[in-house]
């Protein structure tokens, strides 16, 4: 969120990353000079497209971070002198061409391509499971570089359509199983991870058939299951997965490069943990199935396997082998957003990397955040209002166990900023959507929607009474370039846009029962859209106001984005990338 009185400071951007800096006179004129600082401007000098321009540079800057190429590369080293070492971050690992390369998830394809480059010779084969069309998405976009060169080493296999494990995802995953099970003490193999690469991996534990493993996912993410709990259940029942790809590529050396979408990054839930030490066991498995009341419905073949499973986790000793290596995630991703909106002129705040919870309670904590500061930063210490407010923020803030989040020091934080400059309000995490009816749509979609329709209603009824002229933004977006099964990686949303589809006769609460937010903000065109270079690392949240507090908070966490200023382009693209979404 972005929130300020009178002003706001405007960087005008090209949607292919590219910036010029242009200061805007009162006519809202462009100056040849750019601003030697920043510049404050009335409101009524900024046109629409300023919280917007400055929301998307936030997002893809952020996204831009976390691209897995350069990634990989400031991680990845060969030395080729003396003896060759392979070189990551502080560890080093000795090489006599004897290197293997597997790989699963979202951003792999491009990490693989990097990784080819630095190995060279030493590189003996590859496997990577990558997403459907993703090779061809790559190639239409002309991002060359994300793509592996002709007579590369590494096969590719692509499946998973719409992050769903399907049979081609299976044949990957049992020849990235051969592969690993055919190496020796003397080989190395490089294991590549992302976000989806749970999809990309299924190796059910024999009778269980792939359709029921998936079959049973799909009911847990209908109900509200987070992706830790649908990770537990995934492993317990996979070959691969909570460390039996690492298992069975002993006693070969393994160095897995991970890229986290997970919340606190745990190495055993990324991508289902298969290099990883399970910290679970099959009675928290059951736990699971039965807080979703699916226990007493499970196929034969999963109730074998769950009555055969060891009831504890296994030895970590097991794992000396093993050397599990983070190499992004939201947390970067949320401090370069804050440094960007710093140079636009916003003061940045993070509210935390970890916000999590249904989509319901998590956007009516943005809502009361941003009634907040559009009260104006007198109110968090003054009124029945803005005391009743900050009560129930501090409630459910409380109710949600956001990791590291302490509210009543960042309210101390805002209100310590002055009602006289912009504020951008950045967040990070991951939400889940109980899911109810049968539309097309994906959690950030839905987010940013219900961030919207909750601030147009807080509006409608008076409950928050801005002091001046507010303009708000939020946008919310996923780092890995794909919300749900939708072709958008997130979307924008308002107060004003909820107001206009109100005006037109749609109804908007008719859109959220079904879960139908991309076809909602499809008819508006609000929909980001879905990136071919996807960056796994969460959802971004972030909202930008001008005016009393809504136009100074300009916010960015890896979950969404909110604008008061109604627009016709709300779904979210990436730049460069405009085929595919971050979701």
């Amino acid at each position: 969120m972005v929130v300020g009185e009178d002003c706001l400071w405007c960087l005008e951007l090209e949607l292919n990353g590219a910036a010029r800096r242009a200061r805007l006179g009162s006519g809202g004129r462009e100056c040849t000079s750019p601003p030697h600082k920043a510049e404050w401007l009335s409101p009524a000098s900024l046109c629409t497209m300023s919280l917007r321009e400055h929301a998307l540079s936030l997002f893809y800057s952020a996204v831009g971070t976390i691209r897995p190429a350069p990634m990989l590369k400031r991680a990845l080293k060969l030395q080729t002198d003396g003896c060759p070492q392979l070189l990551v971050k502080d560890q080093a690992f000795p090489v006599k061409r004897n290197l293997y390369l597997v790989g699963f998830g979202k951003a792999v394809l491009g990490m693989a391509a990097a990784a080819e480059e630095i190995l060279g010779d030493h590189l003996t084969r590859g496997i990577i499971n990558v997403p459907l069309g993703i090779q061809e998405s790559l190639q239409r976009a002309g991002m060359q570089e994300m793509l592996l060169k002709p007579h590369s080493k590494i096969q590719v296999i692509e499946g998973a359509k719409n992050n769903l494990p399907d049979a081609e995802a299976l044949k990957g995953a049992a020849a990235i199983q051969k592969l690993a099970e055919g190496l020796t003490a003397d080989d190395l193999l490089l294991v590549l991870i992302s976000g989806g690469g749970s999809a990309l991996l299924p190796a059910p534990i024999p009778p269980i058939l792939l359709e029921e493993k998936e079959k049973l996912t799909k009911m847990l993410a209908s109900r509200g299951a987070a992706i830790q709990e649908l990770n537990i259940v995934r492993k317990t029942l996979s070959v691969l997965k909570g460390g039996g790809l690492a298992q069975l590529a002993h006693p070969a050396q393994v160095v897995s490069l991970i890229l986290s979408d997970v919340i606190g990054d745990p190495l055993d839930i990324i991508a289902s943990g298969p290099t990883a030490a399970s910290s679970h066991s099959v009675q928290d498995c059951l736990q699971i199935l039965t807080k979703y009341n699916l226990l007493h419905n499970l196929p034969k073949s999963v109730q074998m396997v769950l009555s055969s499973s060891p009831t504890k986790p296994t030895a970590p000793e097991n794992y000396s082998h093993v050397s599990n290596i983070i190499l992004g995630s939201n947390t970067l991703a949320l401090e370069e957003a804050k440094r960007q909106a710093e140079g636009l002129g916003y003061a940045a705040l993070v509210l935390s990397a970890a916000v999590q919870g249904e989509v319901g309670r998590v956007a009516t904590l943005y809502c009361q955040l941003i009634q907040l500061l559009r009260l104006g930063f007198t109110s968090l210490r003054e009124g029945p209002l803005g005391d009743e407010l900050r009560g129930n923020l501090l409630q459910l803030a409380a109710e949600l166990h956001i990791p590291e989040l302490d509210l009543e020091e960042f309210l101390q934080a805002l209100q310590g900023l002055g009602p006289d400059r912009p504020v951008c309000v950045l967040a990070g995490g991951e939400t889940t959507v109980q899911l109810q009816g049968t539309g097309k749509g994906g959690r950030n979609q839905e987010l940013a929607l219900r961030v919207g329709l909750g601030l147009h209603m807080a509006q409608a009824t008076g409950a928050s009474r801005p002091q001046g002229r507010c303009e708000i933004l939020f946008l919310s977006g996923g780092t890995d370039g794909q919300d749900g099964p939708t072709e958008a990686a997130g979307a924008f949303c308002s107060p004003g846009l909820v107001a206009e589809a109100l005006q037109e006769g749609l109804d908007v609460e008719a859109f959220l029962r079904n879960n139908d937010s991309y076809t909602f903000f499809s008819q508006f065109q609000e929909v980001t859209g879905r990136s071919p270079a996807p960056c796994p690392a969460g959802q971004l949240h972030g909202g930008t106001n001008t005016g009393s507090d809504t136009a100074r908070s300009m916010g960015c966490s890896q979950h969404n984005w909110v604008k008061l200023a109604p627009g016709r382009e709300n779904l979210l693209h990436q730049p460069a990338f405009r085929k595919e979404s971050v979701g």
